[in-house]
């Protein structure tokens, strides 16, 4: 039997000292997206962050509704969106609101955060992360399931709301995260785990166990740093400047570890070589992504940053369409379950 696995493109709405207009800039993605679907991905992925002076998407649920207008059958979802800042009620309603006007094509994936210019503007503080995402997840739940909310906790309280409408198809509720507690909470509470960059794989099938979940329960939604091309080695001159960028920004906001005890990279080929990225052709691309889904029955989809932030359209174009051409059609033939 043939394994059913999802192929989508990741976006961050980035655009570097608005190379283009920003109305432009957004149609142009969007078109993107639509004719991504047409050559045969599956679902798209959306992420959030505020204050970046490159635009970074801040209204990552406005974007979806604009990209379900634009498509058929393309799953959206969120990779991920920041709870602990967030009124837990309002992103239920929106959420449940997106799932009625996609058709139920919306997924919604949440984490916690890391970025203390985002706490402060929103009166939050970034301690109080664990009991804002456990019980933000609760209050989601319970506003989905047609019944009043009730929830006492150290962060709300919620006295015998009701919550409308609910959606004929809720959305799976995602949790990412790249260290043990978040991970070990995605296996306990989510619907699925969010990844970047392959980190937590294994943990996470480990705390779906220690949480007593089977694993038939476990979903990775897999955030894959893959450059796949042609020519890797062209490709890495093209991106070179834009993916050093893209990692040096997460490495100053602390995303992978308090930023004075992680060294930004010097150069692009630093970035490309022991960063994140893979870069491979058609043939190595079939190879690894086979060997990782073979190896992790539990992944449900795999998505790729479709555009580095400032790099022209025109590259993330060639990408995109030599996967779906060569790359794509190839790993479908050969998983199976």
């Amino acid at each position: 039997m043939t394994r059913e696995v999802n192929f989508g493109l990741w976006y961050d709405f980035r655009n570097p000292a608005a190379q283009m207009g920003f109305e432009d800039f957004y149609t142009t993605t969007l078109e993107q997206i639509a004719w991504a679907e047409e050559l045969g991905f599956d679902s798209v992925w959306l992420t959030e962050h505020h204050f970046v002076d490159d635009g970074y998407t801040p209204s990552p649920l406005v974007i979806a509704a604009a990209i379900a207008q634009k498509t058929k059958d393309l799953q959206i979802g969120t990779n991920l969106m920041l709870l602990p800042l967030a009124d837990p009620i309002r992103l239920a309603e929106d959420a449940a609101t997106l799932s009625i006007l996609s058709g139920g094509r919306f997924d919604l994936g949440v984490g916690l955060g890391y970025r203390q210019v985002e706490f402060d503007y929103f009166d939050r503080q970034l301690k109080h992360r664990p009991s804002l995402m456990e019980e933000g997840i609760d209050i989601i739940r319970q506003a989905w399931s047609g019944k009043p909310v009730n929830h006492e906790g150290l962060r709300f309280h919620v006295d015998n709301l009701t919550v409308a409408p609910v959606p004929p198809t809720l959305p799976r509720l995602l949790m990412g995260g790249m260290v043990e507690p978040a991970i070990a909470r995605a296996a306990r509470l989510g619907d699925g785990f969010l990844s970047t960059g392959g980190i937590g794989h294994a943990e996470y099938i480990q705390a779906l166990d220690a949480a007593g979940r089977p694993r038939s329960e476990g979903a990775i939604f897999a955030g894959h740093w893959a450059v796949i091309s042609a020519d890797p080695e062209k490709e890495a001159t093209l991106i070179g400047d834009y993916a050093l960028y893209q990692i040096n920004q997460y490495i100053k906001w602390g995303a992978f570890g308090p930023p004075d005890q992680t060294p930004e990279f010097a150069s692009p080929a630093d970035a490309l070589r022991d960063g994140l990225y893979e870069m491979h052709d058609g043939d190595s691309a079939v190879t690894a992504l086979t060997l990782l889904l073979n190896e992790y029955p539990e992944i449900k989809d795999v998505h790729f940053w479709a555009q580095f932030p400032g790099e022209p359209f025109e590259q993330g174009n060639a990408r995109i369409e030599y996967m779906a051409k060569n790359v794509l059609p190839r790993v479908r033939e050969q998983i199976t379950h």
